[in-house]
């Protein structure tokens, strides 16, 4: 049965935006989802969105080099840096990017995968800006609330494919 929770995105706190979906699937294969490359790019990014992966070294301490490509023809280049991989439980990253040619947003993402039962998987993305006013530009400038939540319907997608309910 597929789950009726959809993606529940927000701000909280003063610095934080908050992504959580629940998953009817194993915590290891959501946990797969975003440590196989080959996995990530078929689902990372809003809808319309593609991802092309230049580097992906996923260890702490590893580099994730990206490109975003939006539905525009707009690229969004990020290089985010590994700070901690703990399989099946946690995955955090410094992410540093944005539109080509403009300054960069940083923030501190950290991925949690809660077992719920041996088929149901909570995740959870907080991201941590460095002040208030950069988490509210970039909420305005790149959607991330709304993308955020159809980033997560798409990763349900490809569970859905994968033969499990999302």
């Amino acid at each position: 049965m597929a789950s009726k929770v959809m993606s529940v995105a927000e701000v909280q706190g003063e610095r934080e935006i908050v992504v959580m979906r629940v998953f009817d699937a194993p915590r290891e294969m959501v946990f797969d989802a975003w440590a196989d490359p080959k996995q990530l790019v078929q689902w990372f990014g809003p809808e319309g969105f593609r991802t092309t992966i230049e580097t992906f070294e996923f260890l702490e301490g590893g580099v994730w080099l990206q490109v975003m490509h939006g539905p525009d023809g707009t690229n969004y280049p990020c290089t985010a840096m590994f700070t901690e991989v703990e399989r099946p439980e946690v995955i955090a990253y410094f992410n540093r990017g944005g539109r080509e040619g403009e300054d960069k947003v940083a923030f501190q993402s950290t991925v949690t995968f809660e077992e719920l039962g041996p088929e149901k998987t909570r995740l959870t993305i907080r991201m941590e800006f460095a002040s208030t006013e950069e988490r509210d530009e970039n909420v305005r400038n790149y959607g991330s609330i709304e993308g955020g939540r159809q980033t997560l319907n798409r990763l349900a997608m490809l569970l859905a494919k994968k033969g499990v309910a999302a």
